[in-house]
């Protein structure tokens, strides 16, 4: 049975990732308030994004990963921008010298005097480059 993976925009501007195998059914569903409880009190929904898969199971594994992401990877998935994703999933680890603090106020810097002295403080060596598992391509 063929499934869906799908990205909705809800009124107060934020997502909702779902898996369903009809896709139209399901957005109108949303659409009067009889899906998640998410979107049903954040109406009305704009469907920005959905893939298609051979089975429903398929999109169901996909809509975990994605709902595991963060917005501005969503964004780089919706808009096409997949030479992005990579570099979306670095956590703040693998970011060389730019994150000073791990605290909910993380700032950036972007001083190369202040990247230096951490780097020479903390002996920051580099990490490998991540790899993005098991996406699946856009099927037409």
């Amino acid at each position: 049975m063929i499934g869906w993976m799908y990205i909705l925009e809800c009124s107060d501007g934020s997502y909702y990732t779902g898996s369903a195998n009809n896709l139209e059914l399901r957005f109108q569903q949303h659409q009067n308030g009889e899906g998640a409880n998410h979107t049903k009190k954040r109406l009305p929904v704009r469907l920005l994004y959905f893939e298609e898969f051979q089975r429903i199971d398929e999109a169901f594994y996909r809509e975990k990963q994605v709902q595991g992401w963060s917005r501005k990877k969503k964004e780089a998935l919706i808009l096409g921008f997949h030479e992005k994703l990579p570099e979306l999933s670095k956590n703040y680890t693998q970011y060389r010298g730019d994150v000073v603090s791990t605290s909910s106020t993380t700032e950036k810097t972007t001083s190369s005097t202040t990247e230096k002295t951490i780097s020479s403080t903390t002996n920051i060596n580099p990490l490998p480059e991540p790899v993005e598992g098991n996406t699946q391509k856009l099927k037409s």
